[in-house]
């Protein structure tokens, strides 16, 4: 019971502010997963709905865990840290400036149809997730499992109350690109192989560099999709 008690304790005090980053990265990065849902289920009676929706969102809870937790092991190769930070950074760019592009997705009359679309999307969409959340939790497995089964039920159940906020408070999409550019700073100079080769040992150097790197994505970003 006391083992319990002091587990229980030493992740709220250490991992709750990492669970909720988590949290928001994999809502905001997830919004055109909801709308696959919502197009893969639209045929179906609300009973088969439901059911299409619960299938799919546990399927894609699996597949997501999955997914990082092979990440999870090839974070232990040299310089993989660093190289998973540069594509957070790229991701963190994309959310600010990309396109809304209208998904095409064929809505299905059966339930395992409806099913089998919404998890091979959610494979195909929820690669740049994966990466970001590994990076957020520091390769921390049971952070990972916790996050995106609290995420994905409410981005499922909540995509039409999300998509609404994102849409009308920009400054949620800046908040979520400065969280992923924080994050992809922080796995780049986390790389032991990097920090050893350019001597990067300087804690207040390091979190100096975290924000620049930081502002540079959301400056960017604000002036190219102000060019839009």
């Amino acid at each position: 019971m006391d083992f319990f008690t002091n587990s229980v304790l030493d992740f709220s005090s250490f991992n709750t502010l990492t669970l909720l980053q988590i949290i928001i990265i994999d809502m905001i990065l997830s919004g055109d997963n909801a709308v696959v849902i919502a197009m893969a289920t639209k045929s179906l009676t609300r009973e088969k709905q439901n059911k299409a929706i619960f299938l799919g969102t546990a399927g894609a809870v699996i597949l997501r865990i999955c997914f990082a937790t092979i990440i999870v092991f090839l974070l232990r190769i040299p310089f993989i840290h660093a190289i998973g930070g540069l594509i957070l950074l790229w991701i963190a760019y994309q959310l600010l400036v990309e396109k809304e592009e209208g998904q095409k997705v064929k809505s299905h009359a059966t339930i395992f149809q409806a099913v089998i679309t919404i998890v091979i999307a959610d494979a195909v969409m929820s690669l740049d997730n994966v990466v970001a959340i590994t990076g957020a939790a520091h390769g921390d497995l049971l952070l990972i499992i916790i996050g995106v089964m609290i995420s994905i039920p409410i981005m499922i159940f909540g995509s039409k109350l999300i998509v609404k906020l994102l849409q009308r408070f920009r400054i949620i999409v800046y908040v979520g690109a400065g969280i992923l550019a924080w994050t992809a700073g922080d796995m780049i100079l986390s790389d032991e192989k990097l920090i050893t080769l350019l001597h990067l040992t300087n804690v207040n150097l390091n979190l100096i560099i975290i924000c620049l790197l930081t502002l540079t994505i959301l400056l960017l970003g604000y002036i190219r999709a102000d060019d839009y």
